[in-house]
């Protein structure tokens, strides 16, 4: 283990220097490809768990290098992973075990910059695992598996667009149990991460759908009841394209007019003294809409 720990060290050293000489880039091309002509990308993941912690670390830094390396006009290291599809799965299922969990989150982000790797994890059944990993009890390997699940949803649009449009329901219906946990950092980063994808242009006929339906809108009401004021916040953020939608459908109304009331009391206590003008303007127009649907509601009946 220490003539192998020294190893990666050098290899290290090799591909990126020592502070003193610069890397040579023949030879770090030439040992990106041997690395990859000779399965070794493989071993060194399946063979993590018993290298030291230094190791692990100087191993992700190295990755994150070779990753990047074009030898001839190939990436050859995005090619083996595109080959060898397997260790993206099992880099996700090492959340699993804390003891190389955020080693491999560092390596699965250096992965999921490439489109093409980022869309087979996003269609791969462990997608599914981080609705569990980001509430683990281990604090660093959920907030690790939470920048990896962000990262998945937010660096490539038209990926995330396609996967969102193809697993609608199981999608939502796992993220719903995101932003009801008890876990105050859950709820607090789901919410702000599904602003982050859900208003975002290429997913605007995910969002116009999200918004029509009344079991999402009264997750949103919850919130704005919640105990800490940046939840609040950020839940009136998708909360108000709900109710400015021009197309509100006669269930979404139906909500807003039986609770107006209360809406009402909330928003109008909502963010006081500590909130732009801007957002006293929105929240005065969203106000001023619950009103008109509460009326026009009353009307009909």
């Amino acid at each position: 283990m220490e003539e192998v720990e020294k190893n990666i060290v050098a290899m290290k050293v090799m591909l990126a220097g020592d502070g003193e000489v610069e890397p040579n880039p023949d030879q770090v091309a030439q040992l990106t490809l041997e690395v990859c002509n000779e399965d070794v990308i493989a071993l060194f993941i399946h063979k993590l768990l018993i290298l030291g912690w230094e190791a692990r670390k100087n191993l992700v830094h190295c990755w994150s290098i070779m990753l990047k390396q074009k030898v001839d006009s190939t990436y050859c290291c995005v090619q083996y992973m595109e080959n060898h599809l397997e260790l993206l799965d099992f880099l996700v299922v090492c959340y699993d075990n804390k003891e190389i969990a955020t080693h491999c989150g560092g390596m699965l982000r250096e992965c999921i910059k490439l489109p093409s790797l980022a869309k087979y994890i996003l269609e791969s059944p462990s997608f599914g695992l981080f609705f569990k990993f980001v509430e683990l009890p281990n604090f660093d390997v959920a907030s690790d598996a939470f920048s990896t699940f962000k990262d998945l949803l937010t660096k490539h649009e038209s990926a995330v667009s396609q996967y969102l449009t193809n697993n609608y329901s199981e999608f939502f219906e796992q993220y719903e149990k995101l932003l009801t946990s008890p876990n105050y950092v859950t709820r607090r980063q789901s919410l702000k991460l599904l602003s982050e994808f859900l208003l975002e242009p290429p997913n605007s006929l995910i969002m116009k759908r999200y918004i029509a339906e009344v079991s999402h809108l009264k997750v949103m009401m919850n919130l704005l009841k919640d105990s800490s004021k940046n939840i609040q916040i950020s839940a009136f953020h998708i909360f108000k394209v709900f109710v400015a939608n021009p197309n509100k459908p006669r269930e979404i109304k139906l909500i807003l007019a039986k609770n107006h009331e209360g809406l009402l009391a909330l928003l109008n206590n909502l963010g006081k003294g500590g909130e732009d003008d801007q957002f006293e303007e929105e929240k005065e127009l969203i106000m001023k809409e619950i009103e008109k649907v509460s009326r026009l509601a009353n009307l009909e009946s």
